[in-house]
């Protein structure tokens, strides 16, 4: 072995193990620059000898903290090995890391992650976009995207996604989650939870919508499910009450519920495997099931077509509004005095021309009588929420303002079934 092979064995020792950590990583912080110096603190004997070494000046026993320079440190070891301070350490310890390079590799990838995204026409006309962009950025979403092999498109392929349903007319054809996965990417199954484009999707459609972001397989739906894309059309439902309707299948099992004055729940394949025709006049039209069952059992078959979205109106709802709005049908809306509320309220108005039932700033505040005082510290009743306008009466939003108080549907429905039974 060679002398200068020895010298590099001896440097392997526990003497000089803290010092050439801290060489390693100065160097690889700096990205091998020989500025500046590294040191040991509370160095052991062996230690302090080690350094004593390579520096040539004394240091008592018992000193704090021994620094050396980069380039003494680097003069000393080169003297030895006759290798300068970088190759001793890959040599003792493996490659070193560039990270100054490694950081700027990294940061042109997140930039062209995001390129195509921030090119959007939406990245200036929609701020709920931004918010979007701005949140997977900044907890490391889009920096994980473009490290991972495959994944640094999905960005660019959401925002087409985006662009696609934000350039749909309301109202138009609804489409499925798979039909939309292929005509965005080519597979089918591109948009399937948990695929990485399904997660930034999940995410940009909540902020879209002024909702938390999904964390099951029923609110997933129902995010799709508002933007018009059927996850599952056996998922996709409607409650009815007394609809007559014409048509073989479905047709024959609404007419049937009707006779008997009982409750039917419709999904979207039924509304497609069974094509129905719906003649009534005025087809009423409730969000909460608690106001339809009160009216299945205090009317019984005498209480006019009902249906009740069960929440959020699904592709199901708006398919059979439209049947009966063909069929020559008014429908008259009500839905919970609440921020989301009247936003559905007010959709149903500009989709399918319905007339807003009892919601009024005077139904309103009619409703806040009923409740009386509400105990001290009761949220439940709290508006949350983005609020909307009510162009319908610009003063319920007013009043909503107002007050800070919900009121659902079941605190009203008193006047709602004296409606239906007159």
């Amino acid at each position: 072995m060679t002398v200068a092979a020895q010298t590099v064995e001896r440097y392997r020792g526990p003497e000089y193990r803290r010092l050439f950590q801290a060489a390693r990583r100065r160097l690889e912080r700096n990205g091998g620059s020989l500025d500046g110096s590294v040191g040991v603190d509370k160095p052991d004997e062996a230690e302090r000898n080690a350094l004593i070494g390579i520096t040539g000046r004394y240091r008592e026993p018992g000193v704090k903290r021994i620094s050396v320079t980069l380039r003494e440190l680097d003069a000393a070891v080169r003297d030895g090995t006759g290798l300068g301070l970088a190759d001793l350490l890959e040599t003792l310890g493996g490659p070193l890391r560039n990270r100054p390079l490694e950081a700027a590799r990294a940061r042109a990838a997140r930039d062209e992650a995001l390129r195509p995204a921030k090119e959007s026409p939406l990245h200036e006309g929609a701020q709920w976009y931004r918010e979007w962009l701005d949140e997977v950025s900044r907890d490391g979403t889009v920096t994980k995207l473009a490290r991972r092999p495959g994944t640094a498109g999905a960005l660019a392929r959401a925002a087409r996604v985006l662009e696609f349903l934000e350039a749909r007319p309301e109202g138009d054809a609804e489409i499925t989650l798979a039909e939309l996965a292929t005509k965005i990417t080519g597979h089918p199954k591109a948009l399937d939870h948990p695929a990485t484009l399904s997660t930034l999707m999940s995410r940009a459609l909540a902020i879209r919508a002024g909702v938390p972001a999904p964390g099951t397989a029923e609110e997933r739906r129902e995010l799709w499910d508002r933007h018009e894309v059927v996850v599952d059309d056996l998922a996709s439902r409607i409650l009815v009450l007394n609809l007559p309707a014409e048509g073989e299948g479905l047709g024959e099992w609404l007419t049937g519920a009707a006779r008997f004055g009982t409750p039917f729940q419709v999904t979207l394949h039924q509304l497609d495997a069974f094509p129905i025709a719906l003649r009534a006049p005025v087809v009423y039209v409730c969000e909460n099931p608690a106001v339809l069952r009160r009216a299945a059992a205090e009317l019984g078959p005498g209480c006019p077509p009902l249906i009740c979205t069960e929440g959020r109106p699904s592709t199901a709802f708006h398919r059979l509004a439209a049947v009966a709005v063909r069929g020559g049908a008014r429908l008259r809306y009500h839905g919970d005095f609440d921020w989301p509320g009247v936003d559905m309220a007010g959709a149903a108005a500009r989709r399918h021309g319905a007339r807003l039932w009892r919601m009024s700033a005077a139904d309103y505040l009619a409703g806040l009588a009923n409740l009386g005082d509400l105990p001290e510290g009761d949220e439940h009743l709290r508006l949350t929420g983005r609020p909307g306008p009510t162009p319908w009466d610009p003063a319920l939003a007013d009043a909503m303002r107002e007050r800070g108080i919900a009121v659902y549907e079941e605190a009203v429905a008193d006047s709602l079934l004296a409606d239906l039974r007159g």
